[in-house]
């Protein structure tokens, strides 16, 4: 399974949605997530991926494919820095 796919498992799971309703572009809008649910979706992200998610990248994610693009670079060890500023540059996300 890759980052994307467990992404929106653990999405799925924690807001209690029906599977197949969080695709890579939704949105946490689109979805109803409010900044609390958000808090625990990391943690089960960090808890899952057993890594510590910048709070720069936490706080301006707003889709599932934003999510997902960041664990990708947090796991691969790469520079977020660009992602800090196309979430904050684009508040609605179209993910990847």
């Amino acid at each position: 399974m890759n980052i994307e796919d467990k992404v929106i498992e653990i999405i799925t799971r924690e807001q209690h949605l029906e599977p197949g309703l969080v695709k890579p572009d939704s949105t946490f809008a689109e979805l109803g997530i409010d900044s609390l649910d958000g808090v625990n979706i990391l943690f089960a992200l960090e808890q899952e991926f057993k890594i510590d998610i910048p709070d720069s990248i936490a706080q301006n994610m707003r889709s599932v494919g934003q999510v997902s693009d960041a664990l990708t670079r947090v796991i691969e060890g790469k520079d977020v820095s660009d992602l800090v500023a196309m979430a904050k540059g684009n508040g609605s996300g179209s993910g990847s």
